[in-house]
């Protein structure tokens, strides 16, 4: 655990669990050696972490087969070189890739994803530029 972890676990205990559109939220390290902050009962294992490094790598993979995060796995609706979204019925997880780290974060049935991804994509704007 470096420096940044406790500015990370705070991201995720007031920026997305704060935000009441998520019951799970993780932070990866930027070089994707592991979570760096989450919420109580959120991991990620080391296979999961592999297939979410080939999702921002080829895309196709992450449509082809889809992404896990959380033991869960999910169908890719969309996958680019910042953002990779997964579904499940009508839960969901937005995976969002900062400078200096990626944000993960997933919703139950009653959030609505483009609400949910919002939430995470500005957090992402933010961290990238801070004012």
């Amino acid at each position: 655990m470096g420096a940044h972890s406790a500015v990370w676990q705070g991201y995720v205990d007031s920026s997305l669990m704060g935000s009441g559109q998520f019951d799970k939220a993780g932070i990866l390290a930027a070089d994707f050696s592991g979570l760096e902050a989450a919420s109580p009962g959120f991991t990620l294992s080391q296979e999961e972490i592999n297939s979410l490094i080939s999702a921002y790598t080829s895309s196709d993979n992450a449509f082809a087969s889809g992404i896990s995060v959380g033991g869960e796995k999910f169908v890719c609706i969309k996958a680019d070189e910042r953002s990779v979204y997964g579904k499940k019925g009508k839960e969901g997880v937005i995976i969002v890739r900062a400078s200096a780290c990626t944000m993960i974060a997933h919703h139950g049935e009653s959030v609505q994803t483009p609400n949910a991804a919002k939430v995470v994509e500005d957090l992402v704007d933010y961290i990238n530029n801070p004012q």
